[in-house]
């Protein structure tokens, strides 16, 4: 897995000051997207040990609320077997922070529709995931006055409720 950046005081995605992993390697290639250069599967560097020792490391402070992952795509195939080190790691070290992850498949139809189904990470990536923030961007549903998301299609999903209920459940801001 290759990532495009790690922001160490990011307050745009998810609650409170979070550290960002932005992933590299997304097949939407949703029109509008800011992060265009991320869509290629070799863009930046190689996520290697360093890189979790770092995100470790960063996150080991009082301020930090949690780890956002973004793209790119997190849940292509490749960048879930390349975050579960990662997210192993942090909810052993940090169990009290939360998880969020953007992705632009449906938590339904993509993810337990099929990922959870097909591929043997995704049960386990999931069930470290505390908000899943789900959808393409859509260029004509964007507005800026929405919390955590680009477009109005988007929603923020609780997992943890949601695997619980077997149904999805909504994340309360």
């Amino acid at each position: 897995m290759y990532y495009a950046d790690i922001k160490k005081a990011d307050v745009a995605n998810g609650i409170g000051v979070r550290i960002s992993l932005f992933v590299s390697g997304c097949t939407h290639h949703c029109k509008g997207c800011f992060n265009e250069e991320a869509w290629d599967f070799h863009y930046g560097n190689e996520f290697t040990q360093k890189e979790i020792d770092k995100i470790i490391d960063l996150m080991n402070h009082p301020y930090i609320a949690g780890l956002t992952l973004l793209g790119g795509e997190p849940l292509e195939h490749v960048n879930q077997q390349g975050l579960l080190p990662l997210l192993r790691k942090v909810t052993e070290k940090f169990p009290d922070k939360n998880i969020w992850c953007y992705s632009g498949y449906t938590f339904e139809k993509d993810i337990m529709g099929k990922m959870y189904k097909e591929w043997k990470e995704t049960p386990e990536l999931l069930s470290y995931i505390d908000v899943l923030v789900d959808g393409e961007f859509e260029e004509d549903k964007k507005d800026i006055k929405l919390r955590f998301k680009g477009s109005s299609n988007q929603r923020l999903i609780d997992v943890k409720k949601s695997l619980k209920e077997n149904k999805t459940v909504l994340f309360d801001l």
